[in-house]
């Protein structure tokens, strides 16, 4: 058959059609394999690409488009090929198969065609259709599924990522996105596609999935495309759009918790602690915080993390949860990162901040109750018995005094607690209440204990039970009056010149129980005037003389040690 003839159609439902019972027969159509579904059949000025085998009616074979390789391509309906095929195509759906019978009148009548086909010869031809389109064709789109919540879809000048899987309009499939496991991205509306996708996805929705049908004079056109597409090929596409985005984008910022108290919010500077979920815009994750049990810890606006997070951690309240979409150039860019985030990914992370600080923080103190009457306050070297509630600023109890039986105690000044806590607890009556927000370099710090993590930001619950008033750092006794000004003569009770310990203990009693000097507090009171007994025997003989009471002046003064007595 000369490839130069064009084909046109004729509409046929029958298996046999005879459209002149005259003395000239019709062609013969056998539709042997017909498509369940079949959304278009060829009409009168469609083109058509499809393989086809000649026989004559003996069986022999005279042409094939399959043993070339090349499908027959043309324009039905113009008069360019022989008028039985003509006829016999018309009404054939794509990847139907029919055996089209056409007698000499209807092929190449008396004169043949050169030394192939002799004169008055029937020609039978097997065809199967492969593609049907028309110049007044458009794009067809079919949604598959839609988007469970689109708050975008795809305009000109925009950058998308999308999966797909190609077709022709037979069902052959010529490229996959998802079998080299990575997405198409491009540009939309700047001639980076064929100018029947650049149609076909505007308007979709991330997550949506549409069919796409593009006639060839949309697609490659007569040229068509490398060895996997044909020319003339009308091209199938189903399509997921897994994001989009604009160069011109700025961070979204959903604000989805926000406490009623916000007394701070971040500022560059800061030190944040956030979990975090992160996904990209299908809602595939690829990393959390949570999963790892372990907040990330950095510092605002000085360029430690992407810079879409770095401008959406700012201006946050502590317990503040935020979803935050980040396109790609505010994010990992073209590039990516690693094997969890492709080029162009744009960014979507749900945010909750834990707590943040500053490293010029100081402890931040609120009193809740304080009682009518405050006549003695707290201060250092004081005995503080208290109780209280350690959390973190999201709320998680970290420790309380309630678990043990007895309040907690401490000497004020004596680096016994973290730091910001012994300065909570100065000036405080009994019974007084406070709210203390300690920043972690006043803290734990930013390695943390166990318990407590890294860099926490602690929220004490203080309630004062007991103050006993303390001594100096470095003494055992304190004169809250004059001391006597013969000492030694008030030690010695029975005056016999020497002070065993039975005297010593017996006149520092009365001094305490008289109010006029004070023992270290929180130790056992024999224990300490034990040592003060052994601090002033310096010969350690067991008694104290006069001699031994006094200074000695000829020691080195860096060795001198100012006696309580």
């Amino acid at each position: 058959m000369d490839a130069r003839v064009v084909l046109s159609f004729l509409c046929m439902t029958g298996v046999y059609v005879e459209s002149n019972p005259g003395p000239l027969e019709d062609v013969i159509i056998d539709r042997y394999s017909v498509p369940t579904v079949c959304p278009r059949e060829v009409e009168s000025g469609d083109y058509v690409r499809y393989h086809y085998n000649g026989t004559f009616t003996d069986g022999k074979k005279f042409d094939s488009s399959h043993d070339r390789g090349t499908p027959f391509s043309g324009q039905v309906g113009l008069g360019r090929q022989i008028t039985g095929m003509d006829r016999g195509i018309q009404g054939m759906c794509v990847n139907e198969r029919r055996r089209i019978t056409v007698p000499p009148h209807l092929a190449y009548g008396s004169l043949g065609a050169g030394n192939v086909i002799p004169p008055d010869t029937t020609l039978v031809f097997d065809v199967v259709l492969l593609d049907i389109w028309n110049m007044a064709d458009k794009v067809q789109t079919h949604i598959l599924s839609k988007a469970q919540d689109c708050k975008r879809t795809v305009q000109k000048s925009d950058f998308v990522r999308y999966h797909y899987n190609g077709t022709l309009l037979d069902g052959t499939p010529f490229d996959s996105s998802y079998n080299r496991q990575q997405t198409y991205d491009t540009y939309v509306g700047q001639d980076w596609l064929i100018k029947g996708m650049e149609e076909g996805i505007l308007g979709m929705c991330v997550g949506e999935k549409r069919n796409i049908i593009i006639p060839p004079f949309l697609a490659y056109g007569e040229k068509g495309y490398g060895t996997e597409i044909p020319p003339h090929a009308s091209l199938i596409f189903d399509v997921l759009l897994v994001d989009l985005h604009n160069p011109k984008d700025d961070i979204i910022v959903e604000n989805q918790v926000v406490p009623e108290s916000c007394s701070r919010k971040s500022v560059v500077g800061d030190y944040i602690r956030y979990h975090y979920n992160a996904t990209f815009m299908d809602g595939t994750q690829f990393d959390s915080s949570y999963q790892r049990n372990s907040t990330y810890n950095t510092y605002i606006g000085m360029g430690y993390v992407i810079a879409g997070m770095d401008k959406a951690l700012q201006g946050v309240c502590m317990g503040e949860k935020r979803r935050i979409t980040m396109p790609p150039h505010l994010a990992y860019g073209e590039n990516g990162a690693g094997k969890d985030i492709p080029g162009s990914a744009v960014l979507v992370f749900d945010i909750h901040v834990i707590d943040f600080h500053n490293p010029k923080d100081i402890v931040e103190i609120q009193i809740t109750h304080k009682p009518e009457e405050c006549n003695l306050t707290s201060s250092g070297d004081d005995l503080i018995h208290y109780h209280y509630n350690c959390s973190l600023m999201d709320g998680t109890l970290l420790f309380s005094s309630k678990d043990y039986e007895n309040p907690q105690e401490v000497v004020l000044g004596a680096d016994k607690v973290i730091d910001g806590l012994d300065e909570g607890l100065r000036g405080m009556c009994v019974g007084e209440r406070r709210v203390l927000i300690i920043p972690p370099h006043l803290g734990h710090g930013e390695r943390g204990v166990i318990g407590v993590p890294g860099s926490a930001v602690l929220h004490f619950e203080l309630e004062v039970v007991e103050i006993q008033k303390g001594v100096p750092e470095g003494y055992l006794f304190v004169w809250l009056e004059d001391t006597p000004n013969e000492l030694f003569q008030a030690l010695d009770l029975n005056k016999d010149n020497e002070v065993p310990p039975e005297e010593f203990s017996e006149f520092i009693k009365a001094q305490v129980a008289e109010g006029k000097g004070r023992l270290r507090p929180g130790q056992d009171p024999d224990s300490v005037i034990q040592a003060m007994f052994a601090n002033q025997d310096r010969n350690k003989d067991g008694k104290i003389t006069a001699e031994e009471l006094k200074l000695k002046v000829d020691e080195d003064a860096e060795k001198a040690r100012h006696e309580e007595l």
